[in-house]
């Protein structure tokens, strides 16, 4: 009985190994195929395609490290800006120096926009510090013609660098609409206004493209030209010459239109979480994740920031405690740096479901954003 039950196993392990070596012999003949076509041709013919072959490898080195090394990614990077030190809001003109009178005839200096700083650096950090992975020319070709987003490797990056800019497009959309104008009296500020162009740019083109055909400027170029406005606006900003309208009705605005964003994020996770829970076998699980974390990792600085360019209004309406408990809500989730995502059933006991807990972090980002919305709808 048990000679039959160990030959039942072994005829299995065979058949397990037989298996694997035609799978490996199918992957590799095309190879092996290249190499013996490869050795029968000559000089003229085997140099060129040496050359070719060694730059594909170069450009898949330089890849591979940009996808995986990222420059300057500090969950608590809020902090550097030191906002608690600033006693005036957004637009407001500061008070002279150790508490001496102007000068005559000085030149007036008004407070900087702390949310264009930060628009602009976390900017600065997708295409500045780090390679824009989204247009990389091998980025687009993929994985044998597959996308990398269906792939669970090399793609994580690049999600959430898409993350960030969503926080920063909709925040170039709201100062040029709200923030950097008194509404119903001024004129839309040209460097806001060529700044969002800029960030609204497609986030994949590369030098050259299909539709249409021919050159094109790639998206990195955009986005830094995107830069260079917001910090010409915050230059003028700090010389008294742009507005920054910080009124209680525009903050009202600005949360309104974060919170939306972040509910459609939040539906896409739970779609997602829903529909396709195969655990860690759901490809498409790591850059959902990854995307809604570089939204709440782009939202926590631009909230930060609002935080101060609004103090004044936060302090009127008494949302001090919310907006406080609102910010230590995202350190939470951006804690959340798992080495392998996986898209488990949410009542499952072997593989977690992280996108059921991005989810959860997420709504309470939003719910909080909800009720702050109300406060200040209320008066």
């Amino acid at each position: 009985m048990l000679d039959s039950i160990a030959a039942f196993f072994k005829r299995i392990g065979r058949a397990i190994a037989r298996g694997l070596g035609l799978l490996v012999v199918w992957l590799l003949w095309p190879f092996l195929a290249a190499h013996g076509w490869y050795r029968q041709r000559n000089l003229l013919i085997k140099l060129p395609i040496a050359v070719f072959l060694a730059l594909i490898g170069t450009l898949y080195i330089y890849f591979i490290w940009q996808t995986q090394a990222w420059s300057g990614f500090d969950a608590n990077y809020p902090d550097v800006y030191k906002f608690s030190d600033r006693k005036v809001g957004a637009g407001q003109e500061l008070p002279a120096v150790n508490g001496q009178q102007a000068v005559a005839n000085a030149p007036k200096s008004c407070q900087t926009s702390a949310i264009v700083d930060v628009t602009a650096d976390l900017t600065d950090f997708n295409v500045n510090q780090n390679a824009w992975i989204s247009s990389m020319l091998l980025y687009k070709l993929g994985f044998f013609g597959i996308n990398w987003d269906d792939t669970p490797f090399l793609d994580n990056k690049a999600a959430f660098q898409r993350g960030v800019n969503q926080a920063v497009r909709r925040t170039s959309v709201e100062l040029v609409d709200t923030l950097g104008r008194v509404r119903g009296t001024s004129g839309i500020n040209s460097d806001l206004q060529s700044a969002r162009g800029n960030l609204q740019f497609d986030e994949t083109s590369w030098y050259f493209g299909m539709r249409p055909f021919g050159p094109k400027t790639p998206t990195p170029s955009y986005y830094r030209a995107a830069i260079g406005s917001l910090r010409k606006f915050n230059t003028d900003l700090g010389t008294c010459n742009a507005v920054f309208d910080s009124r209680a009705d525009n903050l009202l605005q600005f949360i309104d239109r974060v919170a939306n964003d972040l509910g459609s994020t939040s539906d896409i996770l739970a779609e997602r979480s829903e529909n396709h829970n195969y655990g860690w076998f759901d490809m498409r699980a790591d850059d959902r994740f990854w995307f809604a974390y570089g939204q709440l990792y782009g939202y926590y600085g631009i909230l930060s920031a609002v935080g101060a360019d609004f103090q004044q209004v936060i302090a009127e309406r008494n949302l001090g405690t919310l907006w406080t408990g609102t910010m230590k809500q995202l350190q939470a989730a951006l804690r959340i740096q798992p080495a392998i995502i996986s898209n488990g059933r949410e009542d499952g006991w072997i593989m977690p479901s992280h996108l059921a807990t991005m989810g959860f972090y997420i709504l309470r980002v939003r719910s909080n954003l909800v009720e702050m919305r109300t406060v200040l709808g209320g008066r």
